[in-house]
């Protein structure tokens, strides 16, 4: 089989993915979208106790999504032979990318100093839950715990239901994409320098940085942020309201869209209210105005109210559920799924990546590979001929 060939944008490197469950593979998947030869790396049936976590439904749709255009290679690297194969694929690779604790790299003799002596080139990519060296170093991360400690839920929900967590696996997501970025500036880095870097990233730090105005009103202005429903906590009116037949969300920001938001909706007596005349009085006041603005919308269906908002300047869109979301026609337009075979000759539809390069796009082009599904292959670039493929797999190594 030839090698995945997804984009030209960044064929010319080889990404040796060792990582498990979401933030690498979110990392080693934007990698591979764009091209990057991606061997995902995992060991064979039967080594990992955790296997039924990682790759219990290698054909449901979230494996699948992840692990997508990646070729496969099954490494025991419990067997002394099974290192002694992954430094041998190191010296022509790129990049390295793990998602262990620390100290497993230690223990494994796959540390940035053992990689860098094989391949000066290298750049070593790890992720974990709280960074790599520190108290909490050794602590395994797993996203909602994070969300917790990142202050994610303490800002989540409403104010009388306590912390709550958000739908979508916020830590993990952006860990593996601040990753995949730290990676993409070492390997231009290194078109200067000649030489690669350890770049790593963790679940706190990135849940953190995701708090974005939240934790920054605090650190400058000492503003402690809370729970706030589905109200902005900065601006008003803008949160979700119900219209005639469903629910929308609104944004008026500032005194210029408070103006055009109370002309669209014929209101401009709102304007003389001394109650609503800043942004600050808004928000001081939020639930009054609230009161007032729902009570208006209910009078038309959220098509109505969106059409006319959006003719006005105003952002305003509808609430959908997940299924809504794939009919919309703005979706459908962008392209935002896509299909593969899935191996079976039936299409495997998955979520395309949010950034469209004008020349080198991404394309989504092979599922997800099966366990060692191209280990042989493999091997053989690495310079393995049949005799010690045969070997290597008699030691049950691959």
């Amino acid at each position: 089989m030839a090698k995945i060939n997804a984009s030209p944008a960044l064929s010319r490197f080889k990404v040796l993915d060792l990582s498990r469950v979401r933030a690498g593979p979110t990392c080693a998947r934007m990698l591979a979208d764009f091209g990057a030869d991606v061997i995902r790396i995992e060991p064979p049936p039967g080594v990992d106790p955790n296997d039924a976590m990682f790759a219990a439904k290698r054909r449901g749709g979230d494996f699948q999504n992840l692990n997508r255009n990646k070729r496969g290679l099954a490494l025991n690297l419990k067997k002394k032979e099974g290192v002694e194969v992954l430094h041998r694929l190191v010296k022509d690779a790129d990049v390295v990318l793990e998602n262990w604790r620390p100290d497993v790299k230690k223990r494994l003799g796959l540390e940035y100093e053992t990689l860098s002596a094989i391949n000066p080139r290298i750049i070593l990519a790890s992720i974990s839950g709280y960074g790599q060296d520190g108290p909490y170093a050794w602590r395994p991360g797993f996203d909602q715990v994070i969300q917790g400690m990142g202050g994610l839920m303490s800002v989540t929900g409403f104010r009388e239901s306590g912390p709550v967590r958000a739908g979508i696996a916020v830590s993990d997501s952006s860990t593996g994409l601040y990753a995949a970025l730290g990676i993409m500036i070492a390997l231009l880095e290194r078109e200067k320098s000649g030489r690669g870097q350890w770049v790593h990233s963790s679940l706190l730090h990135s849940q953190i940085a995701m708090m974005d105005f939240q934790a920054a009103r605090f650190l400058v202005e000492g503003d402690v942020p809370m729970q706030e429903g589905n109200d902005h906590p900065t601006s008003a009116p803008m949160g979700m309201f119900h219209a005639a037949d469903g629910a929308m969300n609104i944004g008026v920001s500032g005194e210029g869209q408070w103006k055009d938001f109370c002309t669209a909706i014929d209101r401009t007596d709102w304007l003389a209210r001394p109650e609503f005349r800043l942004n600050a009085d808004r928000v001081r006041n939020r639930q009054e105005i609230n009161r007032t603005v729902q009570s208006l919308f209910l009078n038309h269906p959220v098509a109505h109210w969106v059409a006319l908002l959006n003719k006005a300047g105003i952002p305003a869109g509808p609430v959908y559920t997940v299924p809504q979301m794939f009919e919309d026609a703005q979706v459908r337009h962008l392209g935002v799924v896509t299909s593969v075979d899935d191996g079976a000759g039936k299409p495997l539809r998955m979520i395309s990546q949010p950034v469209t390069l004008s020349r080198t796009p991404s394309q989504v082009v092979a599922r997800a590979p099966d366990v060692g599904q191209h280990s042989d292959e493999v091997l053989r670039e690495a310079g393995y001929d049949e005799a010690g493929i045969a070997r290597l797999h008699q030691l049950e190594v691959v």
